[in-house]
């Protein structure tokens, strides 16, 4: 008996235990047959077709479970070719039929995965409610009367309702995270470049994304990873150099004063502070920041210039088909012949300047933790003020790809009116795996279930733990602190900095006397009760720090440190004998306050 939700570990135990693909794909067909939303599909896969592709991964791979995601169901948003079904946009006039599949689709089959259908989307992908569509508004998997979000409308209800185990949407302005948040499901957005496009009708091409929608953070993760590499036939595309994040302490930023906005919707903005108080409940540290050059960078991707791009990815159609596109869309669309190439230049350097604004508030961060979506609305209530409406869906979603950010949305639970909502993680770019682990732990800590079924308990088998990239971590708290002297030995072979944090209570600092450059020596008192001192927490090669711990002079060396969050890591000790007649400074905080003292 398979569940009601297809999250990958449950598959895989079903395959281990007997049951096989066809076997799968007869369930999909019936509860496709089931469903109670005609507007989830544009094209379904034709049943016959269904087993065949079920029978031909059994020759390839006989053996169950012997490839990543062997007899996994997935859907496709209609913008994203699949070999075999047509590619709409949700725009019948538009549709072609695709020579090859996507370059994400042929990895995600070439794994073992299978295509159930092309799913529905607000109209070229131009939306946030998935009201915008010829082929009928799905709708949110817990009510009928309200939007399921959008673009990637059908995607995320067909997760949701227990259709496919995963589905592929798009993301330009939150279209991977707004339908996670109505659905109760996980939606991954990868730092822009990560995954090719290549395939894919864009929206504005220089920051679309190919997402996922999943069961759980470990299942995205997953498929995502499958999808990941570089192409040379994107343009956009980038090879990964994957960003650490702390493993503990994390420090998040979360909205403060008049940027907290959820448009008369305290039902969400509740869940936003449960979400908040169940990230310090797992040990971050909580930090209210200036969200005002995000918006400000947010309101340009529609109110700017890069709503130029859209005109662009179909200004040859649009000049012969205006009458076929969504009115919405099509306004929205025709909106771009107000700038000329003077304004994208002047977009560009709006974007530039609140990047910086950006970059300065994330001096004292980690992570972003956001509401997805601040509020939600009727089908009725969006197509009576569809612009309007949908542009509060992307208050704290829009920036992202501007920004070039990693992104993933959790869900963070139901209000007392009975609908999902959720918090968006955000991180700089290539943090996709560094963020994931916090992510998981945030919607395991929910405890809101998987997609429609809020009972479902998460399985231990996709737990996300941290990333293993084969770094070592040290602790400094002198002469290699950031701006010393010999800093140069971290940053010389790459070291990236972690964290700059505090010892726990019960170490004491020292001036080592006749050294060079001055070094302090820190020890260990058991019983000593300070308030710690200041240290920096870097991470290097397993070669780099060989080297550093090969030149590292007596009477120092390095050992178990513990900071004041309780984590141990390796750290600069020094041997007692050597602090005989020596200044303590342990008063002063930290190296670089004695440092200031002689100035």
């Amino acid at each position: 008996m398979l569940p009601v939700i297809l999250d990958l570990a449950s598959l895989k135990a079903a395959y281990a235990g007997g049951l096989t693909p066809l076997d799968l794909v007869d369930e999909v067909i019936t509860r496709r047959k089931a469903s109670d939303d005609p507007a989830i599909f544009i094209t379904q896969t034709p049943d016959d077709d269904l087993r065949a592709a079920a029978a031909a991964l059994m020759q390839r791979a006989p053996e169950p479970n012997s490839l990543p995601l062997w007899g996994v169901p997935f859907a496709v948003k209609d913008n994203i070719d699949v070999a075999g079904l047509p590619t709409t946009a949700a725009c019948p006039a538009f549709a072609y039929q695709p020579e090859k599949d996507a370059t994400v689709v042929a990895r995600l089959k070439a794994a073992g995965a299978i295509v159930i259908g092309k799913t529905n989307l607000d109209q070229f992908a131009t939306g946030l409610n998935g009201t915008r569509s010829p082929y009928g508004a799905p709708r949110s998997v817990f009510n009928r009367d309200h939007v399921s979000g959008g673009s990637s409308s059908g995607s995320a209800v067909a997760v949701g309702a227990g259709l496919a185990s995963f589905a592929l949407g798009t993301d330009t302005a939150g279209s991977g995270r707004v339908p996670a948040a109505f659905n109760n499901l996980v939606g991954i957005k990868p730092t822009p470049g990560l995954v090719p496009n290549v395939g894919v009708v864009p929206a504005c091409r220089s920051v679309d994304v190919v997402t996922v929608f999943a069961a759980t953070v470990g299942d995205g993760v997953t498929i995502r990873k499958v999808m990941d590499g570089y192409d040379a036939a994107d343009p956009y595309s980038r090879k990964a150099e994957p960003v650490r994040l702390p493993g503990t302490g994390l420090r998040i930023g979360v909205l403060d004063g008049a940027e907290r906005k959820f448009f008369g919707n305290s039902e969400v903005e509740a869940l936003y502070d449960a979400a908040i108080e169940r990230a310090k409940s797992l040990g971050a540290t909580i930090v209210p920041f200036d969200y005002a050059p995000f918006r400000q960078a947010a309101e340009l991707l529609y109110n700017g210039p890069w709503v130029a791009e859209r005109l662009a990815a179909v200004k040859d159609f649009i000049a012969t088909n205006a009458e076929d596109f969504d009115p919405t869309v099509r306004t929205i669309i025709e909106g771009a012949k107000a700038y000329d190439a003077v304004a994208a230049f002047e977009g560009q350097y709006r974007l530039g300047h609140l990047r910086q604004k950006a970059l300065a508030e994330w001096q004292n961060l980690d992570v972003l933790m956001l509401p997805t979506s601040p509020t939600t609305y009727t089908v009725e209530a969006m197509l009576a003020d569809p612009i309007v409406k949908n542009s509060h869906f992307g208050r704290y979603t829009n920036f992202a790809n501007l920004f070039g950010y990693a992104a993933i949305a959790v869900p963070g639970g139901f209000g007392s009116d009975g609908f999902p909502n959720g918090v968006t993680f955000f991180g700089p770019s290539f943090s996709d795996d560094a963020l994931a682990p916090f992510a998981d732990a945030m919607h395991r800590a929910c405890a809101s279930g998987m997609g429609k079924d809020r009972a479902a308990a998460l399985p231990e088998a996709s737990k996300v733990t941290e990333p293993d990239d084969g770094l070592v971590t040290i602790m400094v708290v002198g002469a290699h602190l950031t701006g010393m002297p010999l800093n140069h030995e971290l940053t010389g072979p790459g070291g990236k900095l972690v964290k700059t944090c505090r010892t726990a209570g019960d170490y004491r600092l020292y001036v080592l006397p006749n050294t060079t450059p001055p070094k302090p020596g820190l020890i260990r008192e058991p019983g000593f009760n300070g308030q710690g001192l200041e240290v920096e927490v870097w991470t290097v090669t397993p070669a780099a720090f060989g080297r550093f711990v090969q030149n590292i002079p007596a009477p120092l060396g390095i050992g178990k440190v513990t900071l004041d969050d309780g984590a141990e890591v390796s750290g600069f000790l020094c041997e007692p004998y050597a602090l005989q007649g020596a200044q303590e400074i342990t008063e002063l905080g930290g190296w670089r306050a004695y440092i200031a003292t002689r100035k």
